[in-house]
């Protein structure tokens, strides 16, 4: 198995991490940068858990190999908040009670964010698309979409 050194910038910051071949974009983010809000939940692409925005477009990072990623950009569940102050939408989900166990909210936290960068004021049913690769299964996803409506503005 071959190593493979790559450049990308990972929430904002430039990285070079030297990886093995077979090593996907989910196990580099937790094992070589210690960045472990992504989690791992079914590792076959099903659960959205370890979902990340990879050039601007959320992606289950167990489904993409670290590879492929050179040159990209990534922003995890991590990146969101800025100078310490968390995003609109993590602010919102904890207000409207979106968050129980918490295993799935950094996924859907960036399935949500991915939407509202391209899409300000969706509909209640484009939210529902947009989280329905995220499985959760304490919340109901109510409180979920009311947090994103909440900072679209449409609630």
């Amino acid at each position: 198995m071959g190593y493979h050194r790559i450049t990308l910038t990972v929430n904002g910051v430039m990285e070079l991490v030297d990886v093995p071949s077979n090593m996907t974009l989910l196990q580099m983010l937790r094992e070589k940068l210690g960045l472990t809000g992504t989690k791992n939940g079914c590792a076959s692409g099903e659960c959205g858990a370890c979902t990340v925005m990879l050039n601007g477009e959320p992606v289950n990072s167990c489904m993409v190999l670290a590879v492929e990623c050179d040159g990209a950009d990534v922003v995890t569940v991590e990146g969101l908040a800025k100078n310490g102050q968390l995003d609109p939408l993590q602010e919102a989900i904890i207000e409207t009670g979106g968050v129980q166990c918490g295993f799935c909210t950094p996924g859907i936290l960036i399935s949500s964010r991915a939407l509202l960068n391209r899409k300000p004021k969706p509909t209640e049913f484009e939210i529902r698309e947009a989280i329905s690769g995220n499985l959760c299964r304490c919340t109901g996803y109510n409180r979920i979409v009311e947090a994103v409506k909440k900072v679209a503005g449409t609630e």
